[in-house]
């Protein structure tokens, strides 16, 4: 039987690239946008959905438990950004970041834990760079980032015993939408998003920003039992490099 995987936000850039990723790999994807219409690619079960919302958290992995009757992975990839100052960020704002990063991410292993408990698992959370080095006008979205970093921790600590890893990703500059709308910061510089785009690849190790199936693969590098047995508590930097290098030089 294939090993079933729940991604969450699976219409945007990392997520529809992780649910090709995993089906590649042989995995069935359960795919969760509150978005998407309709299903992307590689997903073979769609469900529409706002994961921030209780009652919708739970129904979503009721449908998992009576369609697939297993959970194997759950990916947690969901989330929103606002870019402004912290001082014109209004409580409404912070309050949807905060319901939208993290709130959900709580609320999906809460409701996904007595699927993964059958025969052990992974969860991996997709947090950000902006954890642990971040810049300004992006301040709720790296404070929910870090949260989630310590939430991995904990979790970690706490479902070992059933079997139970739990690690994060930590993306940099990947090609996405968000990134994209993300660029207005003015963190770089450059009148067009082509030449926003290379300053920001100028400022990694590598010299160039990430393609999302790149975090899909270190995803499914974390999710898969037989690459990552004795992995877990840990946060992993995506990022070609760019946090190695001391911002004075």
């Amino acid at each position: 039987m294939s090993r079933v995987v729940l991604i969450t936000g699976v219409a945007g850039g990392i997520g529809r690239a992780t649910a090709a990723v995993f089906a590649e790999a042989g995995w069935r994807v359960v795919g969760v946008d509150r978005g998407a219409d309709q299903a992307p690619p590689s997903v073979d079960r769609y469900i529409h959905a706002d994961i921030s919302d209780v009652a919708a958290s739970r129904a979503i992995f009721e449908e998992v438990a009576a369609g697939e009757g297993r959970l194997d992975a759950l990916v947690n990839n969901a989330a929103i950004q606002i870019t402004k100052p912290l001082v014109e960020t209004t409580p409404e704002e912070w309050d949807g970041v905060m319901a939208s990063n993290l709130r959900s991410v709580y609320l999906g292993v809460r409701h996904a834990y007595p699927l993964l408990r059958v025969n052990g698992g992974a969860i991996v959370n997709v947090s950000s760079v902006h954890a642990i080095a971040t810049s300004a006008n992006i301040a709720a979205y790296a404070a929910s980032k870090g949260a989630l970093m310590a939430l991995t921790r904990a979790l970690a600590i706490e479902l070992a015993s059933d079997k139970i890893r739990v690690n994060a990703v930590l993306p940099g500059a990947v090609d996405t939408p968000m990134l994209h709308a993300g660029l207005s910061r003015g963190h770089v510089q450059g009148s067009t998003i082509e030449e926003l785009m290379q300053g920001l690849a100028r400022r990694t190790v590598m010299g160039r920003v990430g393609q999302p199936a790149e975090i899909g693969r270190a995803i499914l590098f974390l999710a898969d039992e037989t690459l990552s047995s004795f992995v877990t508590g840990q946060s992993l930097v995506v990022d070609g490099g760019a946090t190695a290098r001391l911002s004075t030089e």
